[in-house]
């Protein structure tokens, strides 16, 4: 029995085809590439509207290609500005809650993506990450 499962077992080995060189590799054109991050510094604190008084937020910057963060670190500046304006317009009672807290992370990042391709004409940023998040 043991002798019959062995050579079953040997069989299917030889019988599976090697993969091609190309089925091997994923193809670069369609992988996503290692994303590398950009940190925003210092802390953002702006004041909001509403009862609630100011936001201080930490901000990482996404790309998956590492030389756009050149670009991103170059204008930085500016990325900054808008977040400031943006952030300064919110609702201080929405962005508390988890929905406000993503809605204003999507919008945020379209805004800094609308910057960055009127800048180099390249959307650059990929994605954007609070790490910090304090609404008080």
């Amino acid at each position: 029995m043991r002798f019959i499962t062995l050579l079953l077992s040997v069989m299917l080995v030889l019988s599976t085809p090697p993969l091609s060189a190309a089925e091997a590799n994923v193809d670069k054109a369609e992988a996503p590439g290692t994303p590398a991050y950009y940190e925003l510094s210092p802390s953002i604190v702006v004041n909001v509207k509403g009862k609630a008084k100011y936001i201080r937020c930490d901000v990482q910057l996404m790309t998956r290609d590492e030389t756009k963060l050149s670009a991103i670190s170059l204008h930085a500046p500016a990325l900054r500005h808008e977040l400031i304006l943006l952030l300064s317009d919110q609702q201080g009672a929405e962005i508390r809650t988890t929905k406000g807290k993503e809605k204003l992370r999507k919008v945020a990042l379209k805004s800094l993506q609308g910057v960055m391709k009127k800048l180099v004409d390249d959307e650059t940023i990929d994605e954007l990450f609070f790490t910090t998040y304090l609404v008080q």
